[in-house]
């Protein structure tokens, strides 16, 4: 089970994993090892809610595709685990991104001091200026 929030979950099945090689220098090792992890994830087919699911497919992300699927490759270190891990932590907090609503801003007036200091910032700075000003005509 992966747990996205306190009411959200997936199964471990639902995530198909893929290890290839990492790009990049690093050697003979490197060359040979699979050790970069990858997360392949369609968002309809998944058992995520209707609200993530249209939340994710509407969300402007490199990460999801067109089709409907979230790739995240993860190549940050030479180790297969830690690639797994930081690949899931990843794929967690994106999809868990999407349940978090924003409150709505609620417009308030500027405050008569803040008015009062930028009109006194505005005077100032005009003031700079004139003196600046070449007056031999």
């Amino acid at each position: 089970m992966i747990k996205i929030s306190n009411s959200v979950s997936l199964q471990e099945n639902e995530i198909e994993w893929q290890f290839i090689r990492s790009s990049g220098a690093g050697g003979q090792h490197i060359n040979k090892v699979s050790t970069a992890a990858q997360i392949i994830f369609d968002i309809n087919a998944s058992s995520l809610p209707e609200f993530y699911k249209s939340a994710l497919l509407k969300k402007a992300d490199h990460r999801i595709t067109k089709s409907g699927k979230v790739i995240i490759k993860c190549q940050a270190s030479r180790s297969q685990d830690f690639n797994r891990q930081t690949a899931l932590a990843q794929f967690i907090e994106l999809v868990a991104s999407v349940g978090i609503v924003q409150r709505k801003r609620v417009a308030t007036k500027p405050t008569k001091g803040s008015q009062r200091r930028r009109v006194d910032a505005k005077k100032q700075k005009g003031a700079t200026k004139v003196l600046r000003q070449n007056k031999d005509f």
